[in-house]
């Protein structure tokens, strides 16, 4: 085997000093596993190995589990030396060497437990995988190590899609030199730059036009490009950029295309409000929308209770305290957002614009009261608020509306942090038959104001296909 450089690189960072652990990330088809199962090898029969000692991989599933073992399998069986001393267990997933007493076994989150081990050497492969900041296999390893003197864990994998999984939680504390056994190799695109270039794909591949196609890689890139569905998957798995990559709503480079700053002047125009009132002690969204010279330009305004407002943006891992700061959210006294500082607000907002506002019916009772003490008239609040269902009949064809919208480039949102934060995090879920809604319970942090959005968006839609002139109708002879 024939390492290069960068490999070389990974291989003295673990060795010189000494290691607890070691994290190598860099884009699929890279060989990570490759080098994984030569590490392996030098634990179980090479100059690392400890007489008696236990090495284990660990995987999300049997499948993923039984690659690592395979390809070492396969490097014992083409070398006449090393068959000689270990012996493959094809079946129980497992390498023996004899003389040392050393065993190497692979396991997977599918197994029942993995407590009453005691590894010397551990290998979790693909921890991306692992969704949230907690692996009851990964645990149970990591807490098994404490008979062993100077054990080595090697995590070999793509970044995990969002800041709250676990491999990100590692790799952050990695870069935060946390603790000095700790090694990070981190080969990943820079976020600013074009995702599609050449030079961007080489920084989060090593491999690139090596023994990994470049062909086949640009032509990833391509598809990437002009279908943006396919974007967040390709940024994840090929950039090892942190993008969750299962159904997103709008891809990072559109929203972004759609940064514009809104025109400042509303007074007296039509303006389409979606408001998503949440739980009382969570995120509250009023997003404002208003067509003017063929675009939408977009109002944000983000409500969250100020009494532990901190503790929330450590819990949710987004820093609301810098955005209530810097004016970007507005806190309310206590614990709980009141509604009647979302009435007040909405109430004045008349005095300026004539708004509409599509709402979820769900907490739409509780709001109602607040809007009466704030001086509307029941009459003026069936006029001005349309209930909008969140189920697949309404939120499909909004969603497509918004699609539309941002997919063209007619939306001007200016780059407001809470919403491109709800923007980054919408996953979609779609039925049977097609139909798509926004899913709260699959996303990874709060969406209330791309939720808020879509509904807006969808009242301005119509309203901007009724005031684009017609052609005239030509009759033919």
């Amino acid at each position: 085997m024939l390492l290069r450089t960068w490999q070389q690189e990974i291989i003295r960072g673990i060795y010189n000093e000494l290691t607890r652990r070691a994290i190598a990330s860099f884009g699929r088809k890279n060989a990570k596993t490759a080098l994984a199962a030569m590490l392996l090898l030098l634990h179980l029969c090479g100059p690392e190995a400890r007489a008696n000692s236990q090495l284990y991989s660990a995987a999300q599933s049997r499948d993923q589990a039984s690659i690592l073992f395979a390809l070492a399998a396969k490097v014992v069986r083409m070398s006449g030396k090393l068959l000689d001393y270990v012996t493959v267990r094809d079946t129980a997933k497992q390498l023996l060497c004899p003389d040392l007493g050393t065993l190497y076994r692979a396991l997977s989150a599918e197994a029942s437990t993995a407590y009453g081990l005691s590894p010397v050497f551990i290998v979790h492969d693909e921890l991306g995988q692992v969704r949230g900041p907690r692996s009851a296999l990964y645990d149970a390893l990591e807490t098994a190590t404490a008979a062993q003197a100077d054990p080595l864990s090697i995590v070999i994998s793509t970044q995990a899609p969002t800041e709250a999984d676990l491999l990100s939680v590692l790799i952050d504390d990695a870069l935060a030199n946390n603790d000095p056994r700790v090694r990070l190799f981190l080969y990943t695109s820079d976020p600013d730059a074009d995702p599609f270039a050449e030079e961007t794909i080489r920084q989060a591949n090593p491999a690139f036009a090596d023994f990994q196609n470049a062909a086949e890689v640009l032509a990833m890139a391509e598809d990437a490009r002009r279908m943006p569905s396919r974007e967040a998957e390709y940024r994840n798995l090929v950039l090892n950029q942190r993008v969750e990559s299962s159904n997103p709503f709008i891809s990072r480079s559109v929203w972004e295309e759609n940064g514009a700053e809104p025109d400042e002047d509303w007074r007296g125009r039509r303006v389409y409000a979606g408001l998503d009132l949440s739980e009382v002690n969570d995120l509250t969204a009023l997003v404002l929308t208003c067509p003017m010279d063929g675009a939408l330009h977009v109002r944000s305004t983000f409500w969250l209770p100020e009494m532990g407002l901190f503790e929330r943006a450590r819990k949710d891992r987004v820093p609301y305290d810098v955005w209530h700061r810097d004016g970007y959210l507005t806190t309310t006294p206590g614990r709980t957002v009141e509604y009647d500082y979302v009435a007040e607000y909405i109430v004045g907002l008349l005095d300026e614009m004539d708004l509409h506002v599509a709402f979820d019916r769900w907490n739409m009772r509780h709001l109602r009261p607040c809007l009466v003490r704030a001086g509307m008239s029941e009459a003026d609040i069936d006029a001005r608020f349309v209930e909008f269902g969140q189920g697949f009949q309404s939120m499909s064809p909004a969603l497509r509306e918004t699609e539309s919208l941002l997919l063209g480039a007619k939306v001007r949102h200016g780059n407001h942090p809470v919403l491109s934060m709800c923007a980054a995090n919408a996953v979609v879920t779609s039925n049977p038959a097609g139909g798509r809604k926004l899913d709260k319970s699959r996303a990874r942090g709060r969406i209330d104001g791309m939720v808020a959005l879509v509904m807006a968006a969808s009242l301005a839609a119509e309203a901007m296909q009724e005031e684009t002139p017609q052609a005239p109708l030509v009759m033919w002879a």
